[in-house]
């Protein structure tokens, strides 16, 4: 339960305040957090690659505005996600993240991040107790107002430890988190040795006429994962919720370790859609936590074509990260805008 009445956080519905400024896309950042998600993709480090794929600059990786929560980036008069919600971070838990792109974000951009309150509701979660949601939506803008891009997340504050046998929790509001490993199909995957790891160089797809309905992308596995991983993209993102790298912390809130980031997982998912099209061509990326990872898994992240429009020129993707041995850890979609 929040330290705070729900009477007074939902009176805070609708409030706005800015939580990014002179949010500064460095290169070395880039190439850093492209490296935390595992990516070794060239176009995030090498200028005549970006160019040779027709970016004017090096872009970012799609989840880059994770790097805003750095505190350099935070005004002196804003805490945390902007809003005194008085959520324990012992049991705050990622539900959803949604991005939806102008354009993508480039080395040399200056953003400033406004953030919204959008929404907080309270559901019952069986043994996670009481669950609080708020729905945080932040518009990032250039000095001169263009908008870039939106950003939607949902944070869950439970009362306790998520149980990984606990399906309940996700059942409460249809929202799972990245602590909850209840699948969204109810289906189990095969277990068993994973893919080969996408590697090298891919011809990103440019026109609706080359995809339809049942198609898929590239998967990406990223096998055996560790501790330092996870500290890495601490590093890289600016989360340092200790829950994802201090053990005697992790345990001691009743996990059996420590876990990775959410934002961990989507960025490797994210490499899906970065690897089937081009970043300038991705209009959307969302994702639906499901279960957390933890050291020693290894991450398996495929896509299929769900829809396709040729009127519109789009093509709506679905997105799944599993551990090989055949847990759900996240459930996303894409959008690509295509010719």
């Amino acid at each position: 339960m929040p330290n705070r009445p729900i009477e007074e956080l939902e009176a805070m519905v609708g409030d706005t305040t800015v939580t990014a400024e002179e949010f500064r896309i460095e290169p070395g950042k880039v190439e850093e957090f492209a490296r935390a998600i595992t990516s070794e993709d060239p176009v995030f480090r090498d200028e005549a690659v970006a160019a040779e794929r027709g970016h004017d600059r090096v872009p970012a990786p799609l989840t880059y505005t994770q790097v805003a929560r750095f505190p350099r980036y935070t005004p002196d008069d804003v805490d945390g996600k902007g809003f005194d919600l008085a959520f324990q971070p012992e049991y705050v838990i990622h539900g959803e993240q949604a991005h939806e792109y102008e354009r993508p974000i480039y080395v040399g951009d200056v953003l400033e991040g406004t953030t919204t309150l959008a929404d907080v509701f309270q559901r019952e979660g069986g043994r996670a107790g009481t669950m609080t949601f708020a729905v945080l939506e932040t518009e990032y803008r250039t000095p001169d107002g263009e908008l870039v891009l939106t950003d939607r997340s949902t944070a869950i504050e439970t009362e306790g430890a998520i149980d990984d046998g606990d399906e309940s929790a996700a059942d409460a509001d249809d929202t799972a988190s990245d602590g909850d490993p209840t699948e969204a199909d109810g289906g189990t995957a095969e277990t068993g040795s994973a893919p080969d790891p996408a590697v090298g160089e891919f011809d990103r797809v440019r026109t609706v006429a080359d995809l339809e309905p049942g198609d898929t992308g590239p998967t990406v596995v990223v096998e055996d994962l560790e501790r330092q991983q996870f500290v890495k993209y601490a590093g890289a993102s600016g989360d340092f919720n200790p829950i994802h790298y201090d053990e005697p912390f992790a345990t001691g809130a009743g996990n059996e370790s420590v876990f990775g980031q959410g934002m961990f997982t989507a960025g490797i998912t994210s490499r899906v859609v970065a690897n089937w099209f081009d970043l300038r061509d991705v209009s959307s990326f969302g994702v639906r936590f499901q279960s957390r990872v933890f050291p020693g898994d290894t991450v398996v992240a495929t896509g299929e074509v769900a829809e396709v429009n040729p009127n519109a020129g789009t093509i709506e993707t679905e997105l799944e990260a599993r551990t090989v041995a055949g847990e759900t850890l996240l459930t996303g979609t894409a959008t690509a805008d295509l010719e």
